[in-house]
């Protein structure tokens, strides 16, 4: 008979988990010697891959022991895994969206490892991650809970669990973990004629996408998101954008009625802008007010994967928002009403490639709180850069949809959670009623909690 015992480990930012499983015979005859059973016992050590990313980055394994890696792919393209162990990459064959493969190393020597994504162009994106070897990361002793159990890891005690989970949620309400915030409203010029100019720079940086871990990125004017830009319908714009990047790129605005040669696409409207030169593009605002976006359109999947988009607000001729609301009697029904008063206004892109789960290009504590007064109508822009769909959920409140794509809805709806498609744009009306701090993130979970806690897609609504 045997008996399996189980130890789980958990690291890094999306809770590595790696199990290492030792099967124990109690025959009495035909055993291996002491040194062949140790060999015999691999750890399982279970990665996730996206696009485009390998989570954890820091893939804690223990040393002189055989590998047994668990590769789920959660992204939207097929991808690989693999190791480069003495001079040769050890790799998984392909894994279809949504599948599992295995890798099966031999017992590594203490030290780094390189692993990547080997699908060609991949890990130029960010799948690339470390295997470290480390003769103390994992102990097998009697107390280790068996499979399927609830218990928790014996390397992370219930109360380490509990005050990691503590310390993300005190980071976050104290804020400013990052010094950097992109979506900053951007200024026009104003020629003589009445045309609003914008200028932007591309350009590669590293963007801190939470306290001490910079990532290589693209950005518009220093910022992701880019600046935020505001005009009015019916405005004669302008934008210059100047290349400093070391590859060509475009400018599209996604969802924006412009005339054909100002659709930034490369060679279908336009040549690409290639580094060092610019591009004017020059239209009449003629869309209805809403929330729109530009990005980049060449080489998209890393170029607005790593930081290259930005909001555009269509405000009316005169005047600011006007959406219905819904009300609560004093039954606590909701009813519909007259247009509310925005209050607060909030814009938050949905980001999950090379900068990894990220709201506003930032990463849970790191991302920014929603703050309210009691009473407040409260305006949310969703937008979704990504390549994966995102369902974003409320706590303690029924958001009321009231745009979708730039558009007003002529039946607006209520809901908590609501999926947010890769393009897609949403806008949510919140009347902050209900005084506290209201979680607000993905309802995939992997995207946002593991046992050390909240990361990547959460925010809050903070109502004073």
């Amino acid at each position: 008979m045997n008996r399996i015992r189980t130890v789980i480990i958990t690291t890094g930012a999306v809770g590595l988990t790696i199990l290492a499983a030792a099967c124990v015979s109690e025959s009495s005859g035909g055993g291996a010697a002491p040194g062949e059973q140790a060999q015999g016992a691999p750890a399982v050590v279970q990665v996730m891959l996206s696009d485009f990313a390998i989570e954890p980055t820091t893939i804690a394994a223990p040393a002189e022991t055989p590998l047994s890696i668990t590769v789920m792919n959660h992204g939207e393209a097929a991808h690989t895994f693999g190791v480069e162990v003495d001079g040769s990459t050890i790799e998984t064959a392909a894994i279809d969206p949504g599948g599992t493969g295995q890798l099966d190393l031999p017992a590594l020597p203490a030290g780094n490892y390189d692993a990547l994504c080997t699908v060609s162009g991949h890990a130029d994106l960010g799948m690339v991650a470390t295997v470290a070897a480390s003769a103390d990361s994992t102990t097998i002793s009697a107390g280790d809970p068996s499979p399927g159990s609830d218990a928790p890891s014996p390397t992370m005690s219930a109360e380490q669990m509990a005050t990691m989970h503590e310390q993300g949620v005190t980071d976050f309400l104290a804020g400013g973990q990052t010094d950097t915030q992109g979506g900053q409203l951007l200024k026009p010029t104003t020629s003589p004629n009445g045309t609003k100019e914008f200028n932007l720079w591309a350009m590669p940086m590293e963007w801190e996408v939470s306290k001490d871990h910079a990532v290589d990125a693209m950005a518009f004017n220093e910022q992701i998101p880019g600046p935020q830009i505001r005009v009015r319908q019916g405005d004669r714009v302008r934008f210059v954008l100047q290349n400093q990047l070391d590859q060509p790129t475009v400018l599209h605005f996604h969802g924006m009625t412009v005339p054909n040669r100002m659709d930034g696409v490369p060679y279908v409207t336009q040549d690409p802008i290639m580094p060092g030169q610019s591009w004017t593009y020059t239209f009449t605002v003629k869309d209805p007010p809403g929330f729109y976006v530009y990005h980049s359109h060449f080489n998209s999947t890393e170029q607005v994967g790593q930081g290259l988009y930005g909001a555009i607000m269509v405000l009316p001729k005169q005047g600011s928002w006007s959406y219905p609301s819904y009300t609560t009697d004093t039954a606590g029904y909701l009813h519909a009403g007259q247009p509310a008063t925005v209050d607060r206004e909030y814009t938050m892109f949905l980001g999950d490639g090379p900068l990894g789960y990220v709201l506003n290009g930032k990463s849970f504590p790191a991302t920014t709180p929603l703050l309210a007064d009691r009473g407040d109508w409260v305006l949310i822009h969703l937008a979704n850069d990504g390549s994966m769909l995102h369902p974003m959920h409320l706590h303690g409140y029924h958001f009321e949809v009231v745009a979708q794509d730039g558009s007003p809805l002529d039946q607006p709806y209520l809901a908590d959670t609501l999926v947010v498609a890769p393009g897609q744009r949403f806008d949510v009306m919140v009347h902050a009623t209900h005084p506290g701090a209201w979680a607000f993130h993905c309802h995939i979970l992997p995207h946002v909690e593991g046992p050390q806690g909240m990361y990547g897609m959460v925010t809050a609504l903070v109502v004073s």
